[in-house]
């Protein structure tokens, strides 16, 4: 993979993460929880007593956070240029829903292994994470599209 395709790759990413990350962050507000998930990632961080500042901590909620998306897109970009997967909105609809499944699960790993979880409804974040990876998939695919 050249520079360029690596660079677009992570504009895209960035996008598609933006995208989801103003989904979970309309729907907490909404539901009136913190389904935020830079925020969700430093409140995980300070539970490994990171030795940071609160918003050092919260900035590298924000970094892991649009690492974890720039690491889908590669998959995604994989998965097209290598014609393993169609580019269409049905393949983006599945890697939506496969990236749901995995975000979940990884959500539930985390929160399994720190000492004290978060007060959030459980079953609505996992709930508005899996919509929010369709809508990360369907943008990176309208993206993708477009543009590479």
């Amino acid at each position: 993979m050249d520079f360029y395709t690596l660079l677009q790759i992570l504009i895209y990413s960035i996008i598609a993460t933006s995208a989801m990350t103003l989904f979970s962050y309309a729907v907490s507000t909404s539901a009136r929880e913190v389904y935020k998930e830079p925020v969700l990632l430093a409140y995980i961080l300070s539970s490994f007593h990171l030795e940071a500042t609160k918003n050092l901590k919260i900035i590298l909620g924000w970094v892991l956070h649009f690492l974890i998306g720039f690491g889908f897109v590669i998959g995604y970009h994989f998965l097209w240029f290598h014609e393993l997967l169609e580019i269409s909105w049905s393949a983006s609809f599945l890697l939506g829903v496969i990236s749901g499944i995995i975000g979940i699960i990884g959500w539930i790993i985390l929160f399994k292994i720190i000492p004290k979880k978060p007060n959030i409804d459980f079953i609505g974040y996992y709930l508005q994470l899996f919509v929010a990876h369709i809508i990360f998939s369907i943008t990176a695919f309208l993206i993708y599209k477009l543009f590479l």
